[in-house]
């Protein structure tokens, strides 16, 4: 090992607490300026779902035809403040069932220690663990998801079931959490009771904003659906995430989705478009 000098400890090179506090609250300050409010108006369309009679599907076709992209590694502020390079991976990711994990695990075994940091860790010691309600979730290492491989790693940094999907020719929704891949759109259920005794299962496709991550969601450091610095791709929502909501509509359901994004892109104007896209000239 090189020798180096030690760093220097006196006062003088110390930042104050109250300063490092204050700039602490800047970051966190310049990181919501860059997000919109929650509450605004959204176009919503209801159609039945071609493959099966007893669904239907509730699309925000204001998120569906937004700008948003993933912006992990070229400007994503993370949603733990000093931690950017974690992007939303800090906290690990939850199962959604036991055939999740059984699926995720049966990747795990495909990772090597060139595409996975932290490889001899999950494998000697375990790659997942228990919540604090007792909830079982992919394991933090390192103050991190363990799958997360940092900057300067050779594989490249972030997810390694995500980089072992694009080099073995896959979706990564095929070797990630559900939670994961589903991100950041938020699919939900509720039975609908009709006037006419019928009943019928609706299925809602939207953004996954603060609100998805329930109470806590308001306390991430910045969080990326309606911040102005992800909205700005070159497609639209429904075109980038084609793979991600064909799994979660069916092929059928995604096609008749299109042609209704579709449709309201070509409008000459398209009522409630998404604040945080980049205005229209």
């Amino acid at each position: 090992m090189p020798n180096t000098k030690k760093a220097n400890k006196s006062k003088a090179t110390k930042k104050p607490k109250a300063e490092a506090k204050a700039n602490a609250k800047a970051k966190a300050s310049v990181a919501r300026d860059d997000e919109k409010g929650l509450d605004f108006p959204r176009a919503w369309v209801e159609f039945p779902d071609p493959a099966d009679a007893e669904q239907v599907f509730r699309c925000d076709l204001t998120w569906l035809t937004s700008r948003w992209t993933c912006i992990f590694g070229s400007g994503c502020q993370g949603i733990q403040a000093g931690r950017a390079d974690d992007g939303c991976c800090t906290l690990g990711a939850h199962f959604s069932d036991d055939d999740d994990e059984k699926r995720v695990a049966e990747h795990v075994a495909r990772l090597t220690p060139e595409l996975w940091q932290f490889h001899d860790v999950g494998s000697e010691t375990g790659w997942t663990q228990h919540d604090d309600d007792g909830e079982k979730q992919t394991r933090r290492w390192d103050g991190a998801c363990i799958f997360l491989n940092r900057p300067g790693f050779p594989a490249g940094a972030g997810c390694s079931l995500h980089i072992l999907a694009l080099k073995s020719g896959q979706e990564p929704l095929e070797t990630k959490p559900d939670v994961c891949w589903q991100l950041p759109i938020r699919r939900t259920y509720e039975w609908i009771d009709r006037p006419d005794d019928t009943r019928v299962l609706q299925v809602s496709i939207g953004e996954y904003d603060r609100r998805g991550w329930g109470p806590g969601g308001h306390d991430l450091h910045w969080w990326c659906t309606s911040a102005t610095s992800a909205h700005g791709a070159g497609d639209p929502v429904y075109v980038s995430y084609r793979a991600e909501l064909t799994e979660l509509m069916g092929k059928e359901g995604y096609e008749a989705l299109v042609r209704l994004c579709e449709a309201r892109l070509s409008s000459l104007l398209p009522m409630a478009p998404h604040p945080a896209d980049p205005a229209t000239p």
